[in-house]
């Protein structure tokens, strides 16, 4: 497994929507586990592929936050969302792309999301909390939206900004 670099807003690559994936071969199981260790690593709940250059539609998550919970890494392949509930959440979102940015981001609730998994076959679930958060959060990364495009222009702006600042920061070393 590979550490990969994650890209930073702005990159043309994450507004850009991610092809669908034709077949499981193993070279998307090995670029699933490098997703699921840069994941780790950042350390994130949640990488797209595109997020590391890849314009795939592959994400990887684990929304398993609490001290009892067991890590359940989770692999989803050319994922699509069957069913929103009409109830609502917010929950104050960030992501490995815009680092050290959040926002509070309002979305469905639960949904229910269709997927083909590293084995070939179709799964699907319904995720709710911080899981349902998770998946949309990712799934847009896969349609080229940020979490930043759910905000008011005045703070995207702004987050873009300090992204700019930050890329430049990095590139000087």
């Amino acid at each position: 497994m590979t550490l990969r670099p994650i890209l930073i807003h702005p990159d043309p690559r994450l507004k850009t929507v991610a092809d669908p994936v034709d077949s499981i071969t193993d070279e998307i199981r090995r670029l699933a586990d490098d997703m699921l260790e840069t994941m780790y690593d950042a350390p994130g709940i949640g990488l797209a592929a595109p997020q590391i250059g890849q314009m795939c539609r592959l994400l990887v998550m684990d929304a398993a936050k609490e001290e009892d919970e067991s890590a359940r890494p989770m692999v989803l392949v050319n994922p699509t969302v069957t069913w929103t509930s009409e109830a609502r959440s917010v929950y104050e979102e960030g992501c490995l792309s815009i680092p050290e940015q959040f926002a509070e981001v309002e979305r469905p609730a639960e949904v229910e999301v269709q997927w083909l998994g590293l084995d070939g076959e179709t799964h699907a679930e319904r995720f709710d909390g911080l899981w349902a958060t998770c998946v949309q959060h990712e799934i847009d990364h896969l349609d080229g939206k940020l979490f930043i495009d759910y905000l008011k222009p005045m703070k995207r702006q702004m987050i873009t900004r300090k992204m700019v600042k930050l890329k430049r920061e990095r590139a000087r070393g």
